[in-house]
Order: C-alpha cells, then sequence, then structure tokens
C-alpha cells in the first residue's frame, strides 16, 4: 500500500512540474459595493488600491500603453 501511495505521489510531482506556463497571469476579480467588478494583479491591489473584496480568480492582462502620435507644425 505503501508503494501505491509513493508511486502516486511521484507521479503527481512529475506531471506538475512538466507542465507548460499558462499565458496569461492569474489576477483577483475585485467587487466593490455600487461599482462593476474588475480584474486586478494581486488580492493586495483589489483591497487597498480599489478598496474592494477579491471574490474569484480571473485572467490578468496588463493595460497597453498607447503612445501619442506628434503632430508637426508648419
Amino acid at each position: 500500500m505503501r508503494k501505491i501511495v509513493i508511486l502516486a505521489g511521484l507521479l503527481m510531482g512529475a506531471a506538475l512540474l512538466t507542465g507548460t506556463p499558462a499565458k496569461a497571469d492569474i489576477g483577483c476579480l475585485c467587487g466593490k459595493l455600487g461599482a462593476a467588478a474588475v480584474c486586478t494583479a494581486t488580492i493586495t491591489d483589489c483591497n487597498f488600491k480599489n478598496g474592494g473584496v477579491c471574490m474569484a480568480p480571473c485572467a490578468y492582462e496588463q493595460p497597453k500603453v498607447r503612445k501619442h502620435k506628434r503632430k508637426m507644425k508648419k
């Protein structure tokens, strides 16, 4: 019986270590009374920056930075 438990533990460890990384980071679905739920990077961002409560995990994507084009003066 002990051999089966050890073998199962080794197989679980091998399966977890050989997996491919996820493409999206795990974030926190932040809920606040009177506002729509927002996906934040971490639980602390939700609690302290937004003043909400983490309700569930979500796929967090960093906001894209937009570059402004300068208009040339004539």
